[in-house]
């Protein structure tokens, strides 16, 4: 019990030191958020450190999934009737009530266990999670290391340890909590994330690229996005618009906004007639590219011409559904006979791989239209103007035709009025 008591002695008076060290980041009320720092929007050529966010929010539920927590609820407080003095049905009814929400409720089941168990390690780790999502950073960290002494291999206890940490202003605790949970569990992707992004702040960027890169190959969407910008900067590796693409395009697999943000801003560069020549060459450059080395992951496809589409070899392959994949990927990256294959495949549709009039492709069209590229702009055109899978709108088609030459306009007019 004494050795007990040293260690947790030990343990707050690292955890207080740090305090006022990192006076930037300052501590935030108990009834506000841990502070945070926003990256800039994707316009900006800077890229300031990036800032972990608070991960233990409260669980955001579909309306079939809150329905099934709300009966698991009832099945739950029968079973802490039938067995009020066990710890462990305590802790599953404080899970189910963190799960719908009601933390106050939670927080109380989970004192009720520790007063039955006051050695168990898991009802110290959901009491410090359950306190992270109240914002109690000083409570949630006292119970985390309360849970770590009881089992010191406990990697979510030092997980969740190491976000406290961070939100207190604690760096260096919480790069010393994130690699204790790399120890235990190496391959946790998310830890390699947020000890990144903390190593980031702290002006370590060499080593905060290194697990960055490795988180995103993980598959960490916000891992993908920053290595993308660390590759458009030239920040902790040699700058390489074509990586930051590649890395950009598998964030946007997974729905990361900022990253597909990121690529419409690079098509813009490549596109408008505003950007210097340079800049404009090296953006169509790198995504010139990132569709050649679309080939490597096909070595058995055979490429006659180079400017040949990866998408269309594919489909002629018979590898259809491969083919539309790529010729999405090659149409983002500004690949104008994919596109015009897409263009075609709106109207055909293309067995079960795609339907006619997929929405899919338009969205498609759309967005790289708004980035300025001329073939969606007209592909767009024609497809309102005729109403093809839309409703027809020659005011929405004349829209998508600024910018162009009046021959260019004339003859897609022509076309759609049938001349």
């Amino acid at each position: 019990m004494r050795r007990r008591l040293v260690l947790v002695t030990l343990l707050f008076a690292s955890f207080i030191a740090w305090l006022p060290v990192h006076s930037s980041f300052a501590q935030a009320p108990e009834s506000g958020p841990p502070p945070m720092i926003e990256p800039p929007p994707p316009s900006s050529e800077t890229s300031p450190a990036p800032v972990p966010t608070d991960e233990h929010r409260l669980p955001e539920l579909l309306p079939h999934e809150r329905a099934d927590a709300v009966m698991d609820l009832g099945e739950l407080r029968s079973a802490v009737r039938m067995s009020p003095n066990s710890a462990d049905d305590r802790l599953k009814l404080a899970q189910g009530l963190y799960r719908i929400g009601d933390l106050d409720a939670a927080l109380d089941e989970c004192r009720v266990a520790l007063k039955l168990e006051s050695n168990n390690a898991r009802a110290h780790l959901q009491l410090g999670v359950i306190l992270m999502a109240k914002q109690d950073g000083h409570a949630a960290a006292i119970a985390l290391m309360e849970a770590i002494l009881l089992d010191p291999e406990l990697t979510h206890a030092h997980y969740s340890l190491g976000s406290v940490q961070y939100s207190l202003g604690n760096l260096a605790a919480a790069i010393l909590s994130y690699r204790r949970t790399l120890e235990l569990q190496p391959n946790f992707p998310d830890a390699r994330y947020r000890l990144a992004l903390v190593l980031k702040l702290t002006n370590r960027h060499q080593e905060a690229v290194q697990f960055m890169e490795e988180a995103a190959i993980g598959g960490v969407p916000q891992a993908q996005y920053f290595m993308g910008n660390a590759y458009r900067n030239g920040q902790g590796v040699e700058k390489n618009l074509t990586l930051a693409i590649r890395w950009w395009t598998n964030a946007v697999e997974f729905g990361q906004q900022r990253a597909a943000e990121s690529l419409s801003q690079l098509r813009r560069q490549a596109l408008s007639p505003d950007q210097s020549d340079r800049r404009r060459k090296d953006a169509s450059e790198a995504f010139r590219q990132y569709r050649d080395e679309l080939w490597t992951a096909y070595p058995d496809t055979e490429r006659i011409d180079p400017t040949e589409s990866l998408g269309i070899a594919l489909l002629k392959d018979g590898q259809a559904s491969n083919g539309v994949t790529v010729l999405f990927a090659e149409a983002f990256a500004l690949g104008e006979t994919a596109h015009d294959e897409l263009a075609l495949l709106y109207e055909t549709g293309l067995d079960t791989s795609l339907a006619q009039f997929d929405r899919r492709i338009l969205a498609c069209f759309g967005t790289t239209a708004a980035d300025g590229f001329i073939p969606s702009k007209k592909a767009l055109a024609r497809i309102y103007g005729k109403g093809l899978g839309v409703t027809p709108d020659m005011q929405k088609a004349k829209a998508m035709l600024k910018g162009l030459s009046k021959q260019e306009m004339k003859a897609i007019l022509d076309e759609i009025a049938g001349r």
